[in-house]
């Protein structure tokens, strides 16, 4: 994940907007992209010019399609946004009024891209304090000319683009500034300034201190200090072949190809001397996003360390692209319940199980996305009497609050993932009721629902009505788990394990719908009979006053 310590500040030369604009966003916990715009003085619109620039591209970039490369999202960008600003100019004023300089930093992975249009200027501080220049002034050679700007945004149709790429590490530091801030101090004084780790206010007022405001300039300052970089990057950057096909007895890195556990025939039961255990290769040869989702994959594969799931790992030393894991002889649970259900017993362990599989989720920042039977496998320890249960599928586990509103299977998806809500806590509780009601009872509470459906949500029927050996304590548990209302639904984790593991303190749970003679018939008879006695008392006092 990209970390950084970030500041910006902005000091106007007088009591207006001013014509500088900057701004800033992280997409994706994996994605810095800045922008800072001065907006040319002499052009009766450059602070607009400014504002719509930075404007765009942050808005740009985070919509961008998935198959351009940093660098071709920045030129078409900036090609596209300077097309609009001189055609606007032309069109509305005739000549160039819409005119900014323009500073871009996009940071990937181990990488800074840098692009710049006019006088505004990117530095990188490197760890060790040494203060590196980024661009070169887009200005006259003249020394009485030095403050006419040869390229900007807006200026002309047509402009020359170079885009920078520059290597990064940890400690280093990201500045862009505009004119009216290195003209008020020399480098070495930036430098010590920012190195020191004075924020962007402090600097500015710094380098300010002794200028009078009627003879300073507009003053823009951006300060990026570089905590941790995205690691996905770098691994998805890794030169690594992808097999298009594979076959029994084939060798890599000394692994032997023994059998495919999947029609696709991209995860393999694999042996190497004495260790078997399995290996997974990236579903497609040649897909950028399939590529994507394999990096992120076998990320959080690694990451996860719980005994609920299996050990993974990714060698040091790969020829290829894949990554290894533990194998566990089993068979998912939903062909151990093939012809049966699952024992009340069981399904309490089960229900305990996928707690602490997701509790441990949570401690990472993850969901594992896609609960249900085929994701759990059911083996047996050896020596031991009973079921145990593993977790499968790494490529379904997601971020906490992801807006992959579809990620998962429909039929244990809760209602509000279909209406577009992230994914929490509760949507995956919903997934655990749904899959202990499957377990116990062999039916679906809502039926099975297709892909790409949106099903109408109505109340299912109680599991121990289709299973009378299910105590009403955990049939209680399982309706406030599938409960259609998120305000009926258990919110947490801790709410399920705590009931499941204390019987006696469950409520019963009844949907709004059910009526009050089943929800409560104690109370149902109280107002039953108060109503009964003052229709007693109404005819009473009517025949008397007769």
């Amino acid at each position: 994940m990209l970390e950084l310590q970030s500041s910006e500040f902005i000091l106007p030369k007088d009591s207006s907007t001013g014509d500088d604009s900057c701004a800033f966003t992280i997409i994706d916990n994996a994605l810095l992209v800045s922008v800072l715009c001065d907006g040319v003085g002499s052009a009766a619109r450059g602070g607009t010019a400014a504002r719509q620039c930075v404007k765009f591209f942050i808005d740009q970039f985070k919509n961008r399609p998935k198959a351009w490369d940093i660098p071709k999202t920045m030129e078409v960008f900036t090609r596209h946004i300077n097309s609009l600003l001189f055609k606007e100019s032309m069109t509305q004023y005739g000549k160039i009024e819409l005119l900014t300089t323009l500073c871009l930093a996009v940071i990937e992975g181990e990488n800074l891209y840098t692009l710049h249009l006019g006088d505004s200027r990117i530095y990188l501080l490197t760890a060790k304090g040494e203060l590196c220049p980024l661009t070169r002034d887009h200005t006259m050679d003249d020394e009485y000319m030095s403050h006419v700007l040869t390229s900007a945004c807006g200026l002309s149709e047509n402009i020359e683009l170079s885009i920078l790429s520059t290597p990064i590490g940890i400690g280093d530091t990201l500045i862009m500034c505009s004119d009216g801030v290195y003209n008020l101090i020399d480098e070495r004084t930036f430098a010590d300034l920012v190195h020191k780790g004075l924020g962007a206010s402090t600097v500015i007022h710094h380098a300010s201190q002794n200028c009078a405001p009627e003879n300073r300039d507009d003053m823009s300052l951006q300060i990026f200090r570089i905590i941790s970089l995205d690691p996905l990057h770098a691994l998805k950057n890794i030169p690594l072949p992808i097999p298009e096909t594979l076959s029994v007895g084939e060798i890599i890195d000394g692994y032997t190809l023994i059998s495919p556990m999947m029609a696709h025939a991209r995860i393999w039961k694999v042996a190497k001397g004495d260790e078997v255990c399995v290996m997974k290769f990236p579903l497609y040869a040649d897909d950028e996003e399939a590529l994507d989702a394999f990096v992120h994959e076998a990320w959080y594969a690694k990451q996860i360390t719980h005994k609920a799931f299996g050990h993974a790992w990714v060698p040091n030393e790969r020829s290829m692209r894949y990554y290894l894991m533990e194998l566990v002889e089993g068979v998912n649970l939903q062909e151990y319940l093939k012809n049966r259900p699952l024992s009340v017993d069981n399904a309490i362990l089960l229900g305990k199980f996928l707690h602490r599989a997701e509790a441990h989720l949570l401690h990472l920042g993850l969901v594992h996305g896609d609960i249900k039977p085929e994701n759990i496998l059911v083996y047996k320890k050896e020596g031991e009497a009973g079921v145990d249960f593993k977790m499968v599928d790494f490529g379904s586990i997601v971020e906490i609050f992801s807006l992959n509103n579809r990620a998962g299977t429909p039929t244990y998806l809760a209602p509000e993932r279909f209406n577009g809500s992230v994914i929490n806590e509760s949507t995956e509780i919903f997934s655990i009721g749904v899959t202990l009601y499957w377990a116990l009872t062999g039916k679906f509470p809502y039926g099975e629902i297709e892909p790409f459906q949106t099903p109408i949500f109505k109340s299912p029927k109680r599991p121990a009505q289709l299973n009378k050996n299910i105590p009403m304590w955990l049939d209680s548990v399982i309706m406030r788990a599938i409960a259609i209302s998120t305000n009926q639904r258990y919110a947490h984790y801790s709410e399920l394990f705590y009931e499941l593991k204390a019987p006696e303190k469950v409520k019963p749970f009844f949907c709004k719908e059910t009526p009050l003679i089943e929800r409560s018939p104690a109370t149902f008879y109280k107002i039953g009979f108060f109503i009964m006695l003052i229709l007693e008392v109404w005819t009473f006092v009517l025949y008397v006053s007769k």
